[in-house]
């Protein structure tokens, strides 16, 4: 049985990556048949092609052989006792494995983190130095720590008729969580690990993740922080200020990141033209489209897709 379970739904712009829900099986723990929540015991499998979780950050702990593949263009390669975030809309392709190779899974949604109340304690805001340094390995100690969170999980997940069983689930799942980007804190390096700060209260974590779900959900078409800033009710120099309190980085530079990833996607796994990746993206021609694309990456759009085929062929 596979890991995943695609959704059938096909998307316009990315015709050949696959939009992923988690499977089912005994071995997969729910609370009440929700796709929301859910641990796998053991790896399954996974389908060939390109696949992107789409509703769900999953925390994957490798227990057995090793497993290489494509996320966000990065290669990654997993080995018994590493520790791998895979993020909301990341793609994941050319995944090869050891035939031993297996692995634990916790999915969370958004809205489970909301429910686990992870805000209150913690904010996404950290997503940006995550995406980048998606994978640790794990000490002794950690081992034996995730292990116990593991095993508690599948006993109370198994042992539903228990008073406030949901509620035990989530308590757990938001400690393993917030122990998770401990050890993930600890394996940045100082630079990224200085972008992440603890000010601004709850009230500006929340706009702050808001902020972000926004620039996602954009998709690399608004690029002007005085749009977000209306969208979110604020003015732009106290959005500004907001983030630096939270993430120590500005709007611009956010928008930017998220904008280089939708035109790099658009560039890896479409045909699409240079005209008409500007149309979607709403740049006002195809000459801004190439110079704003090269001011960001270095190069122009056509010399990063042809490297990238050509790396593909190496």
């Amino acid at each position: 049985m596979s890991t995943f379970a695609p959704n059938k739904e096909n998307y316009r712009t990315f015709m050949d990556i696959t939009d992923l829900k988690p499977r089912t099986g005994d071995d997969c723990l729910r609370i009440a048949n929700s796709d929301e929540l859910v641990v796998m015991e053991n790896f399954g499998g996974m389908p060939a092609g390109r696949v992107r979780p789409m509703d769900h950050g999953i925390v994957i702990i490798c227990t057995a052989g090793a497993a290489q593949f494509e996320y966000n263009g990065q290669t990654i390669q997993l080995n018994q006792n590493d520790l791998f975030l895979c993020m909301v809309r990341s793609v994941v392709e050319k995944f090869m494995s050891t035939p031993d190779f297996n692995c634990r899974q916790v999915w969370f949604s958004r809205g489970e983190l909301w429910n686990m109340n992870m805000y209150v304690k913690n904010s996404l805001a950290d997503v940006l130095p995550l995406k980048l340094n998606p994978k640790v390995s794990l000490g002794d100690a950690d081992i034996s720590l995730f292990d116990q969170y593991f095993q508690q999980l599948c006993y109370h997940m198994r042992n539903s008729s228990q008073l406030l069983y949901p509620e035990i689930v989530r308590s757990i799942v938001g400690t393993f969580l917030l122990e998770v980007l401990s050890v993930m804190r600890r394996g940045l390096n100082k630079d990224n690990n200085n972008m992440i700060i603890d000010n601004g209260g709850l009230h500006g974590k929340k706009l702050a993740e808001r902020f972000l779900q926004l620039v996602e959900q954009s998709d690399g078409r608004i690029r002007r922080v005085d749009e977000f800033a209306l969208m979110l009710n604020v003015t732009p120099k106290y959005l500004s200020k907001l983030l630096m309190d939270t993430m120590k980085i500005r709007p611009s530079d956010m928008v930017a990141f998220y904008t280089l990833q939708a035109i790099e996607n658009r560039l890896r796994y479409t045909d699409m033209t240079m005209q008409q990746i500007a149309d979607d993206l709403k740049f006002p021609n195809p000459s801004f489209f190439g110079k704003y694309f090269k001011e960001h990456a270095g190069m122009t759009p056509m010399e990063f897709r042809t490297k990238y085929h050509q790396d593909k062929k190496k």
